[in-house]
């Protein structure tokens, strides 16, 4: 395959000769990462130069990657460089990582919507073969040769007369060579590092301890707070008492702003100790939605809201004509995120810069927005990335980035806001409760007509969630959506929206066939049939992908035919681009239902690293499952009536079944893999409970009505 490099060339790549030898050449388009490896096979140069977004190679042959993109567990910082190192032909062992600070060099400097593999993959690939060529031509210029006669492998270059030549020898002369035009890629047979288990390059200094997440920041002068917030969402500040707050050893001062108190202290505890000691009065306020919404998106979200988001056919023919409809409804509650890392962030706000760091998923909005906030130009606010201790949506939102800013403003001095569990998990930005009406249409045994409605607090589905399967597949269909405004915050939270609406389709699917008196799977390959003959409509998924992984997961489970006490359920699912496919297993112990066994099949196009795209099946699926099982999360009077882990139920490492992964090989390009596997998951494991009880799951979590099941004859 050959790429062109010409198109924007200019934009994507800078080269500069470095002292003492060496090349660099940059990319501003990448969106990947890397960090230290285990072991690092080539010395370091005696000089390395911080410039964003460049992939360096010194005269020792020793490469750095200078990573863009936020880690939040997903491994991007891991797999991205793969990419990189694949092309450039450089053996992994002498891939050195660094993490870049926010730079509007960088094309989408973002950790959310499962994008980063997808979005930088070519873009990756572009920059290590661009690299490889200007080495290859440097060296054959030296040689006195046709580039045509060399080869790479492993960061030296050979000729057809015997003669090699180590990238790092040749690097300063390569930086002196004009970015070729196009440049040939790698087939994916011939890859070496794509494809094949690579550790996490954070992994010893994760267990060791070492100080990569922003809630291990220390600077010199550096102060913490604790903030005191409204208890209840709406509220708002009427009068506060910091007399016995001052008094606790440690806090240097208390401070408001807006509706907020901080106390400022040499540490944590005595912080989060001042705190405590506030006495403060509140009222309610006014209704007004509170999503992590602008004003423009908000308005966006009305006008859909109004229209239908989708339309086939007659729907209302459809129901008038039918033999039998079918209707069910499902319900979902608020959820908190709960990131192992509660939320924090570093401020420094001066005359002259503003310096901020901690972990963010979206550091160019958070710039933007402090920008904002403190009239202060974005050229002088500076932005580093900490790794995150889980993400999940939540870290989306820099409300703490802010805080920081604006207190280190006040107080002078350098601040790190923390949020204790408690902080975390009441003043946080949930997943939207909703609710999914399904009606179905029965005409002659066929489906004739396909209603969703949709309810969801501050927000609703998107468009492109309309064309997923079903539709496409049946002649009338209609899916509407209805925004509820709420003070209470939301947004994003794993796999948007579909985290629910994917077990209620799944469900109900699964009811329908059963009501038809056919076998679940058949069912959907029976409509995934009608969708190819004759497509109704815009479809946004791939008909024969979705077949591969339902037969293909339905083949790895035994589907059907599973040993006695043994009951299955099945789902599969289309989301962020990636088709998964799941069944899960359910024993009877004491009477319960207990998952016991997962098999899962996934279509995410290539594998670039396949130990961590399991890490990412199994993460997605067992969070999936815990939340459909026993998350719930309630307020009363826009209070949160859970604020710790003694309070709000998650799944416990014994309640984890095994997992079995399937990927179907794939030369495509790489799709979505940190939250594809989520949805299904609650599909699966109800179907799997309702063919183990003969009682069918409406609402979750699915705990509630377990607890209360009356168990079918055996």
């Amino acid at each position: 395959m050959i790429i062109k490099t010409k198109h924007n060339r200019r934009s994507f790549f800078k080269i500069t000769a470095v002292s003492g030898g060496g090349m660099m050449l940059g990319f501003s388009w990448l969106a990947g990462c890397v960090s230290p490896v285990e072991e690092v096979a080539k010395a370091i140069p005696a000089e390395w130069f911080d410039i964003n977004s460049f992939l360096k190679i010194g005269d020792t042959g020793l490469v750095t990657i200078i990573a863009p993109n936020p880690e939040i567990g997903q491994n991007v910082k891991t797999s991205m460089p793969m990419i990189i190192a694949e092309e450039l032909d450089v053996a992994w062992k002498d891939v050195v990582v660094e993490q870049a600070a926010l730079s509007d060099m960088y094309k989408r400097q973002v950790a959310g919507g499962s994008q980063s593999i997808k979005q930088g993959w070519d873009s990756l690939r572009m920059a290590g073969a661009t690299a490889r060529r200007m080495l290859i031509e440097a060296a054959a210029k030296r040689w006195e040769i046709d580039p045509a006669d060399c080869t790479t492998a492993d960061g030296v270059i050979s000729n057809k007369n015997g003669e090699t030549i180590g990238y790092g020898e040749i690097a300063a002369e390569a930086a002196k060579m004009e970015v070729p035009e196009e440049v040939p890629l790698k087939d994916p047979k011939d890859f070496k590092i794509i494809g094949h288990d690579t550790r996490n390059v954070d992994l010893e200094d994760i267990i060791t301890g070492k100080p990569l997440f922003g809630i291990d920041t220390k600077r010199e002068g550096m102060q913490y707070a604790s903030v005191l917030r409204p208890p209840a969402f709406g509220q708002t500040l009427e009068s506060y008492d910091d007399a016995a707050a001052k008094t606790v050893e440690g806090v240097k001062e208390v401070i408001k702003f807006g509706d907020k108190v901080a106390v400022v202290a040499n540490s944590t505890w005595a912080a989060m100790k001042g705190k405590k000691a506030l006495k403060a009065n509140w009222k309610d306020g006014k209704l007004e939605s509170t999503s992590q919404h602008d004003e423009k998106m908000r308005a966006l979200l009305d006008k859909r809201a109004k229209e239908p988001k989708r339309k086939d056919g007659n729907i209302k023919a459809a129901f008038a004509n039918a033999d039998e409809v079918i209707e069910r409804t499902y319900e979902a509650p608020f959820l908190p995120h709960n990131c192992l890392e509660p939320m924090n962030f570093y401020a420094d706000v001066t005359d002259e810069k503003v310096e901020l760091y901690g972990p963010i998923q979206t550091p160019a909005w958070t710039q933007e927005r402090v920008a904002t906030l403190l009239e202060r130009p974005k050229e002088e606010i500076s932005v580093g990335l900490s790794r995150m201790g889980g993400g999940f949506g939540r870290r989306l939102y820099g409300d703490f980035a802010l805080e920081a800013a604006e207190i280190s403003k006040l107080t002078k001095t350098p601040i790190q806001v923390m949020f204790s569990r408690e902080d975390d998990m009441t003043a946080g930005t949930y997943r939207p409760a909703s609710k999914y009406k399904f009606r179905l249409a029965l005409k002659d045994g066929k489906i004739t007509g396909y209603h969703l409605t949709e309810a969801f607090i501050n927000g609703g589905m998107w468009d492109s969630i309309a064309q997923n399967f079903p539709a496409g597949a049946i002649e009338n269909v209609l899916v509407e959506s209805h925004n509820l405004e709420s003070n209470i915050t939301t947004g994003a939270w794993r796999a948007p929206v579909t985290n629910f609406l994917a077990f209620a389709e799944q469900a109900f699917l699964d009811e329908v066939a059963q009501g038809l008196g056919k076998d679940p799977v058949q069912f959907r390959l029976d409509l995934l049939a009608q969708a190819k003959e004759n497509p109704v409509g815009k479809m946004d998924y791939e008909v024969d992908k979705l077949k591969g992984v339902i037969e293909l997961a339905a083949q790895k489970s035994n589907w059907g035919n599973a040993a006695d006490g043994v009951y299955q359920g099945f789902s599969a699912y289309y989301s962020h681009s990636t088709y998964v496919a799941e069944v899960a297993e359910v024993v009877m112990r004491d009477d319960k239902p207990v998952v016991q066994k997962i098999t899962c099949a996934v279509d995410c196009g290539i594998v670039v690293n396949p130990i961590a795209a399991i890490n990412q099946v199994e993460g997605g699926i067992i969070d999936g499952i815990g939340h459909a099982m026993y998350g719930d999360f309630s307020f009363e009077n826009g209070r949160p009536k859970h604020d710790n882990f003694n309070q709000y139920r998650m799944i416990r490492m014994g309640e984890a079944p095994a997992i079995d992964v399937h990927f179907v090989k794939s030369e495509n390009k790489p799709t979505g893999l940190g939250e594809p596997t989520l949805p299904p998951a609650g599909g699966a494991i109800a179907n799997a409970m309702h063919a183990a009880t003969g009682q069918r799951f409406y609402s979750q979590p699915f705990v509630k009505q377990v607890d209360m099941l009356e168990l079918k004859d055996s």
